[in-house]
């Protein structure tokens, strides 16, 4: 009473038996290309097709949400770094802040993309400070100006601090301590 049932082999490596199926498409797939979703394992096509439906972003969100970033983190690399070791407090409160404005701006749409570039804006408006420290400490290297080099490092802090949180809070990342 056992039906021998014809061997599948997945659609990406032809040369891997399988017995699994996508959910959705139902295409074999092999362990390497399933990806464990809440409701199965699905091929990798599935799972892209499905993510550009939650892409809500329009073009002016990037516009709008670029421009409030730099502002914002350039403002903050002014103001910030000049408190010295509470930089290492106050930078993820201003990275907070940075996302939540442009959060409001964007309206709660999303796109994978539009939280990539307002982080990358975010540590583009905290350069031009460390560019300007990193050339008084190179005019300075000949007189050992110790001062230059800590302000520098405060600097690199704070645009690290910053942009690490503007990331986390946009795209909800939740780290495990």
């Amino acid at each position: 009473m056992t039906e021998d049932t014809p061997s599948l082999y997945c659609v990406n490596h032809p040369n891997i038996e399988t017995h699994l199926r996508c959910n959705n498409c139902g295409k074999p797939i092999c362990p390497k290309c399933a990806v464990a979703t809440p409701t199965g394992y699905r091929c990798k096509d599935c799972v892209q097709n499905q993510q550009k439906l939650f892409e809500t972003a329009q073009w002016f969100d990037y516009l709008t949400s670029i421009i409030t970033a730099v502002v914002l983190s350039f403002l903050g690399s002014l103001i910030l770094p000049r408190m010295g070791f509470f930089v290492l407090i106050l930078a993820p409160i201003a990275g907070t802040i940075i996302a939540e404005i442009c959060r409001i701006f964007i309206r709660k749409r999303r796109s994978k993309r539009l939280y990539q570039s307002i982080t990358i804006a975010t540590a583009l408006g905290s350069f031009p400070p460390i560019l300007a420290n990193l050339l008084g400490f190179t005019l300075s290297i000949g007189q050992a100006n110790f001062s230059s080099l800590v302000f520098l490092i405060v600097e690199v802090a704070y645009t690290f601090l910053v942009t690490s949180t503007t990331y986390y809070r946009l795209t909800g990342l939740n780290l495990k301590l």
